[in-house]
């Protein structure tokens, strides 16, 4: 085989044009998607996503479980993975998986992703998901997974002194995930748009290697968000795994305790200025979201009563949005088999799509026995 002719056919000039997703491309973009969306919700599919690692908190919430069921109640088909096989990327050890699965899915059903209109699912459970990784896997070059800088990321944050096959593969992994229900709109924020490039690489490969007059994949285009930025209460980015975020699970006291050490500044007067005053800020905003308010409105109610009264502001507003969430989160949280159904009547239809797509792409590289 010329490996030499294969790269080079994989990597001219005009394909990485014609896949590329740069930044100020995909706002423009985004904002026509979303006037489409609008206009014929029914013609789109979004697949999208979390790793079963801990609860979900208001970052998450506000940066894109809140988008996912907008989606849906404008009417976009929507599919939602539990990427249990993802968890295993950076961790040797996936502790209590069933368990984090079934927080995931109970997050989900409390902030408003209807089973009957949306498909939550698992990943282990879809075997010609992930069968269609060997495929693509021959359609990108080591340098395409090398570069991706989600993936450099990861790997940093890892702090392991050696990483797994799997998490080098991740890009192709997702690109399963996002091409086996053929989505064709993905919500990201700026710093994924790597990954779905690379998706969008692979699904014009497979076309124009092997079904170039009628095309299996569609390419999907990326739907931005303007996500807010939320901090953790020390300051630095809100993460499961840092300690630092208010679980959507989290009840009034423990958000009030949560919120009562978040970190502040020295400065009696509360105004909103991102830049200058970064925790502040973040706590401004996070009122703001759940008042529906903006954030100089909230500072101006607060004045120059302080630290302590910005937190009691902050504490009183969120618990108050979350109450409903809470509610419904316990109720689902009480009947465990109702959750197990959900999951297996999503597992079902998502392996009803991923059969049908397998077998189209098994006919296409006439592999199909």
């Amino acid at each position: 085989m010329n490996t030499t002719a294969l790269t080079a056919s994989l990597t001219t000039p005009s394909s990485a044009s014609a896949d590329s997703l740069g930044l100020s491309q995909a706002q423009k973009r985004s904002a026509e998607l979303e006037a489409l969306i609008v206009k014929d919700p029914g013609r789109f599919r979004v697949l999208t996503g979390d790793r079963p690692t801990g609860r979900l908190h208001l970052g998450h919430y506000f940066g894109t479980l809140h988008n996912r069921v907008r989606l849906q109640n404008l009417g976009v088909e929507l599919y939602v993975v539990i990427a249990d096989y993802q968890v295993l990327t950076d961790r040797d050890i996936a502790d209590d998986l069933t368990g984090h699965v079934e927080e995931l899915a109970l997050d989900y059903l409390a902030i408003g992703v209807d089973p009957a209109r949306s498909t939550i699912f698992t990943h282990s459970a879809v075997p010609a998901l992930n069968q269609l990784l060997l495929p693509f896997l021959s359609l990108v070059t080591v340098a395409d997974l090398e570069r991706n800088p989600t993936v450099k990321d990861e790997i940093s944050y890892s702090r392991q002194s050696t990483v797994s096959g799997l998490m080098f593969t991740y890009p192709a992994h997702q690109a399963a995930d996002i091409l086996f229900c053929k989505a064709n709109l993905v919500p990201v924020g700026k710093d994924q748009l790597p990954h779905l490039e690379l998706t969008r690489t692979i699904a014009r490969r497979f076309n124009d290697r092997y079904s170039a007059r009628s095309a299996v994949f569609p390419r999907p285009d990326a739907l931005l968000s303007n996500a807010p930025l939320l901090l953790g209460t020390d300051g630095g980015k809100m993460s499961k795994s840092r300690g630092n975020a208010i679980a959507l699970a989290a009840g009034p006291d423990e958000t009030a305790r949560l919120i009562k050490g978040a970190r502040t500044d020295s400065q009696r007067h509360i105004a909103y200025d991102p830049v200058g005053r970064p925790e502040v800020s973040s706590l401004l905003l996070l009122a703001a979201l759940c008042q529906n308010r903006t954030p100089d409105q909230v500072a101006s109610d607060i004045g120059s009563a302080g630290a302590a009264e910005l937190k009691k502001t902050v504490t009183e507003a969120v618990n108050e949005y979350l109450a409903p969430i809470r509610a419904r989160r316990n109720a689902y949280a009480n009947d465990r088999g109702y959750l197990r159904t959900i999951l297996r009547e999503g597992n079902e239809r998502a392996n009803a799509v991923a059969d049908k797509t397998l077998a189209e792409v098994r006919a296409a590289m006439n592999s199909h026995y």
